[in-house]
């Protein structure tokens, strides 16, 4: 249950502002009514890119050692927490977004949403994530719910949300907590999480 704890409010709040998340206000504003099947397809992309990133981050685990793989581990997080305070900017170009497309709302968002989490920080800590715990299932189970309940509320609300939201706080608050993450594995301590059991 730590698995699943832990990857869905790493990936919910690292999610926040992400280019993935303005690709879900993007995709909203271009299929007017068509909320369902942009959500459909941000879950079918966002099961299938992460199961594989965990599965990556397993067979890493497999080859490490539980000593290197803690300060990987941290030194990643701590990356991450960095990251997170650069702010995405969606170019309006990649793969189209500009572009009426003739394949429907479901397969352009199940399409875009894949391609654009290649090499995310969400995916990359799915990764990591994946090397920490055994249960891949419980951190795909995870990280997708964390990708849903970010991306959800851009789709529904819109533009408006991102008027109203924060982002750059939010922002702060992922890094802050990639950044604790980060400094726990890296002094193999425990705060209920699992994170000191490597």
């Amino acid at each position: 249950m730590d698995a699943l704890i832990a990857s869905f409010c790493m990936v919910a709040i690292a999610e926040i502002g992400d280019k993935t998340q303005l690709l879900s206000f993007v995709l909203a504003t271009r299929f007017r009514g068509k909320a369902l099947a942009i959500i459909a397809g941000i879950f079918v992309a966002t099961v299938f890119n992460h199961a594989l990133a965990a599965t990556a981050g397993d067979i890493v685990a497999r080859y490490v050692s539980a000593d290197v793989l803690r300060w990987v581990l941290g030194l990643s997080f701590l990356a991450f927490a960095v990251w997170a305070l650069i702010p995405d900017k969606l170019d309006e170009d990649e793969g189209g977004a500009r572009k009426p497309s003739k394949y429907g709302a479901f397969a352009t968002t199940t399409a875009l949403f894949f391609l654009a989490e290649m090499g995310d920080k969400t995916q990359l800590a799915t990764v990591a994530l994946g090397a920490k715990y055994s249960s891949l299932v419980l951190v795909a189970i995870g990280t997708t719910l964390g990708m849903m309940a970010a991306n959800v509320p851009a789709v529904l609300i819109g533009e408006r949300l991102g008027q109203k939201f924060p982002l750059a706080k939010m922002r702060f608050v992922a890094a802050v907590l990639f950044a604790v993450f980060g400094a726990l594995i890296l002094l193999d301590l425990d705060i209920g999480l699992g994170l000191g059991d490597l």
